[in-house]
């Protein structure tokens, strides 16, 4: 195992460049951080090229399960001074352990439209804890893929990724512009678009859903284009009782979830 502890070590800098958007596009991989994330990535089959851990962190049978698997896979394993560490993560951790993963096909044809009844989709959403919290209700409903239509938050980003809880690496995930998503969706074998939605809406509770139903909704304050709600199968809406006009995106999206989980079991 091999030693850093020089904050201008080349190793250093490259993986604290991973947190900028450009340099994870430019070298096609993104970084997860936590012993559980990356337990959870190694349990559904993907290990990280390179794994970097405290200097002198207390033994853990996860992380020597996760070292070994990392060591028979070829890839590097790295102990870190805390400072090191701490200048990769942004956080004063000493028991930090980080990966680094090669990025997912995100193309839509990866998506099976016969593994699920149920799929999640958003638009334009813009906060990365909204987008993992959506990866992680996939996750929890059982939905065959989370697709992200036209100028979302970076699924792969250091907060999008934390916030997934590890459904970043369980959930098939597919990146499309609207222009492209309608017509896959409209070919083959077909789909229910559901949007979250004011406009002529039905309540979320008794609605028609039919398999397989994708579930779609908008961006956190904007909501979803009109032009892309009248392209919808059905539009539903959850009543607010209170003072408040709307939900969360992401909290919305895990309240649908669940309704049409139940109608189409």
């Amino acid at each position: 195992m091999k030693t850093i502890s020089g904050l201008s070590n080349p190793t250093v800098k490259y993986l604290r460049s991973l947190r900028d958007k450009k340099h994870r596009r430019r070298e096609g991989v993104f970084l997860a951080e936590g012993l559980r994330l990356l337990t959870d990535a190694r349990e559904s089959g993907r290990l990280p090229q390179m794994l970097a851990m405290a200097e002198g962190r207390d033994p853990h049978p996860l992380l020597d399960t996760l070292i070994a698997a990392v060591e028979d896979a070829g890839g590097e394993v790295l102990a870190m001074s805390e400072a090191a560490l701490s200048k990769i993560t942004g956080k004063d951790n000493p028991q930090a352990v980080c990966g680094v993963f090669g990025e997912f096909d995100t193309g839509l044809d990866r998506l099976d439209r016969t593994a699920a009844p149920l799929f999640l989709a958003a638009q334009a959403l813009r906060d990365p804890g909204n987008l993992g919290t959506m990866l992680r209700t996939a996750d929890a409903v059982g939905a065959g893929g989370l697709v992200l239509i036209d100028d979302c938050a970076d699924p792969f980003s250091v907060e999008a990724v934390r916030a997934s809880m590890g459904a970043i690496f369980t959930v098939p995930l597919a990146l499309a512009r609207w222009e492209e998503f309608l017509p896959w969706l409209r070919g083959g074998a077909g789909g229910q678009l559901v949007a979250a939605s004011l406009r002529d809406a039905v309540d979320y509770r008794g609605a028609p859903y039919a398999a397989p139903c994708f579930l779609l909704v908008g961006n956190e304050s904007r909501g979803l284009p009109e032009g892309y709600e009248m392209a919808c199968d059905l539009r539903v809406t959850i009543p607010m009782l209170g003072r408040a006009d709307s939900l969360n995106a992401a909290v919305a999206g895990a309240v649908l979830a669940y309704e049409a989980l139940a109608a189409l079991r």
